[in-house]
């Protein structure tokens, strides 16, 4: 069976219009992060959560085909001068990737990314499984 892939936009209508100058790369570099999310599943859905603060959907690229989503995108500092001494560094800027199998299909064509408060929401609605069908036999 041949894998459907898609692209999620996530973009709102008044960034469809900007140059794709402002996504980042992939692959930028040798050294990548890696997005922490949460997967839970309800009754109709798989959904995907991770927080990603200071990060607009320009920002992103997600790829999503029946059983895998990939994640991608880049955090960048701002800019408020040189920085001369680190007390502590615990936040990741840069290129981050994830990529899940799903534990189960999913419609790709119908799934759905939000941003609100710095929590990313994907909604991936799970494939209709077919009833089991029993057959009659007939006899010749």
């Amino acid at each position: 069976m041949a894998e459907k892939q898609k692209s999620l936009n996530i973009n709102n209508s008044s960034n469809k219009n900007n140059s794709d100058k402002n996504k980042p790369a992939w692959p930028a570099s040798s050294e990548e992060g890696e997005l922490a999310i949460d997967l839970y599943e309800t009754q109709e859905n798989l959904v995907l959560q991770a927080v990603i603060g200071g990060m607009k959907a320009n920002d992103l690229d997600i790829s999503i085909t029946n059983d895998m989503i990939t994640i991608r995108g880049e955090r960048k500092r701002e800019e408020n001068g040189k920085i001369d001494k680190f007390y502590y560094e615990e936040c990741f800027w840069g290129v981050f990737s994830r990529s899940i199998i799903l534990p189960q299909e999913i419609n790709a064509d119908k799934a759905k990314a939000i941003i609100k408060n710095g929590l990313l929401t994907i909604i991936l609605p799970k494939l209709e499984k077919t009833k089991k069908k029993v057959l009659e036999i007939e006899e010749e």
